[in-house]
């Protein structure tokens, strides 16, 4: 019997890794949802026997799916996949309803082992070879399509960049959290292709406040190469003294010893988790304090480099129950971006492999 299987996820590239992810011999009818609401639409419609439900998602996030099914006790197993590896997140898709939790990337194996645990899979629900193949020339005519619809103006396809951040994303916040025993909200990561010129208004964009602090730090290897910002809102050291222990007056070399600590922090898992993904190396150069309590204008001016083109990834990251948010933003060098659309292309058909 063919079991109707619902994978919800904003990002097409996930949405193509967990249906690479999912047993070969599965028989299974596969739908798709960008988000929560069309999730719940879906499972009423019966095409949502098993849910794989992402966290981060616009209009109805999985948390909010979750709280739906619940409440309205709609008739699905659903298991969580996500980049938000954090503690908090797993016992809080437990607490309601989840049967599991798979972090991205997916792993088939770790989805087969879940699947024949549960009862999911069985032997009756295997399918034979040529249906598989069936399937396959299903799945890569679906791809093409999808593919067209993801190209930014520049011609470049940024919704796998965007996955890839989510899961490295997840990864710094995880690190962020255990070291400093808190809860980080985690957004959808923003990704554009951007001219050198575009670059100032994109980060005069990310801040609204008037005064912030910022540290810069080169990374490059593998023939990629970029610089990972950190922009710090003032108001934030004060409550961050009081995570970090420091009990003490904050002066100004206190600050400056909190923004590096915790800018190295970020910005090496983040690049770490990033590089893991596509099996690529990292060296970063020492972080560089840019300014402290500055305009964005002075901090922006004076170290925007003459790149023609590049792609920027920026991640907001909010400190829950404390006064303390900060932004990531990564940018990546125009003769980087075909080695690694190389990259991404090799992860996807690994993961078929």
């Amino acid at each position: 019997m063919t079991i109707p299987v619902l994978i919800c996820d904003d990002s097409s590239f996930a949405r193509k890794q967990m249906t690479r992810a999912l047993p070969d011999n599965w028989d299974v009818s596969i739908s798709y949802a960008e988000n929560g609401e069309q999730a719940i639409e879906a499972i009423k419609a019966g095409l949502g026997d098993v849910l794989f439900l992402d966290l981060n998602m616009p209009v109805l996030d999985g948390y909010g799916t979750l709280e739906a099914i619940q409440k309205e006790d709609l008739p699905t197993l659903t298991i969580v996949v996500s980049g938000d590896i954090q503690p908090c997140a797993h016992a809080r898709v437990k607490a309601l309803g989840a049967l599991d939790f798979i972090k991205k990337p997916t792993d088939k194996e770790k989805v087969r082992e879940l699947l024949s645990n549960y009862g999911i899979m069985r032997p009756e629900d295997c399918l034979a070879a040529q249906i598989i193949q069936d399937n396959e020339s299903e799945l890569q005519s679906a791809k093409k399509e999808e593919d067209k619809h993801n190209v930014s103006e520049s011609g470049i396809n940024l919704d796998p960049y965007q996955e890839v951040s989510n899961v490295a994303m997840g990864r710094a916040a995880d690190l962020l959290a255990r070291v400093l025993n808190v809860k980080v909200r985690l957004p959808i990561p923003k990704v554009n292709a951007l001219a050198s010129s575009e670059l100032h208004m994109m980060l005069k964009a990310t801040d609204e406040v008037d005064s912030i602090s910022a540290v810069c730090q080169g990374y490059v290897g593998s023939g990629i190469a970029g610089e990972a910002l950190i922009l710090f809102y003032d108001s934030c050291y004060k409550e961050l003294a009081k995570l970090m222990n420091h009990d003490g007056e904050i002066t100004e070399a206190v600050e400056r010893e909190m923004l590096v600590e915790l800018s190295n922090l970020l910005i090496g898992a983040f690049l770490k988790g990033f590089s893991d993904q596509l099996d690529l190396s990292f060296s970063q150069s020492h972080p560089e304090l840019l300014g402290l309590h500055r305009n964005i204008d002075e901090l922006i001016n004076s170290n925007t480099r003459n790149w023609q083109e590049i792609v920027a990834i920026e991640i907001n990251y909010v400190i829950e129950d404390y006064d303390i948010e900060c932004d990531l933003i990564i940018l990546i060098t125009q003769d980087s971006l075909p080695i690694l659309n190389n990259k991404l292309i090799y992860l996807l058909d690994e993961q078929s492999a």
